[in-house]
């Protein structure tokens, strides 16, 4: 029997792969006015897969990783996955999201980004609705060194079938010398139906320091929410997070 880890892997070779190939071949093509755009990829470990403050993986390590392509216009799409565990024998051990939306440079120092995003867990019973979709759009100013970001996510119908879900967030990015940069954010998630999510709406924020080295980047976070332990049973409290990723 395979575990949610070596299922992920399974999963996404077939998607990361080929993606180096392709990454490769178009980087060739360009060079002859050949296909437009770019293809990417990347594959991760993170000590613990936390959404929105809350830890997906009942916090245990994770697999993911995903492909993108971006047109020279600002379109872009891509798909991403993670290994998840809800311990809920809903037998979901895996997330896969796929996503596509438009980001343009509006001025000098202003960018704005538009995304549509689906969120699959295969394998999870239908009668708990996991699956669901959201719209977001952000906007993020350049002060030259800072970066922040004020952003926004809209479900008519969110996790669990648990009625509207709006999300928002403010987040900041801060490099440093030598590879090395800071970021963090604050966000609110409303919840509709408490009782089909399993909290109300919370208040989370992460902060972090990153490392970039030749396609690798390693982050430690500290991770956190406003939820009550009578609230939110596990995986919502304080946490810290280690992530490796390799970009390519």
């Amino acid at each position: 029997m395979t575990s949610p880890s070596h299922r992920i892997l399974l999963a996404l070779l077939p998607l990361v792969l080929p993606a180096a190939a392709l990454a490769q071949e178009q980087r060739e093509k360009q060079t002859n006015n050949g296909f437009p755009g770019a293809f990417s990829g990347n594959v991760g470990f993170v000590s613990d897969y936390t959404f929105r403050g809350i830890s997906q993986t009942r916090e245990k390590p994770a697999l993911q990783g995903g492909v993108d392509y971006k047109h020279p216009s600002g379109a872009y799409a891509g798909v991403w996955g993670s290994s998840v565990d809800f311990n809920d024998t809903d037998r979901a051990s895996l997330e896969i999201d796929g996503y596509a939306g438009y980001s343009q440079q509006l001025t000098d120092q202003l960018s704005g980004d538009v995304r549509f995003i689906y969120y699959a867990y295969p394998g999870a019973k239908s009668n708990l609705d996991y699956d669901y979709y959201e719209l977001y759009g952000a906007l993020t100013y350049n002060f030259g060194i800072p970066k922040i970001t004020a952003s926004v996510n809209y479900s008519p119908d969110y996790f669990a079938g648990s009625g509207q879900g709006v999300y928002t967030a403010l987040s900041a990015e801060y490099p440093l010398v030598y590879g090395f940069g800071l970021s963090g954010h604050v966000g609110r998630q409303f919840i509709d139906d408490r009782v089909r999510f399993g909290t109300p709406s919370y208040n989370e924020w992460a902060a972090g320091v990153g490392y970039d080295w030749r396609g690798f980047n390693v982050k430690l976070q500290y991770v956190d929410t406003d939820l009550k332990t009578t609230e939110c049973a596990d995986g919502c409290d304080a946490k810290g997070v280690l992530s490796v990723t390799y970009a390519f």
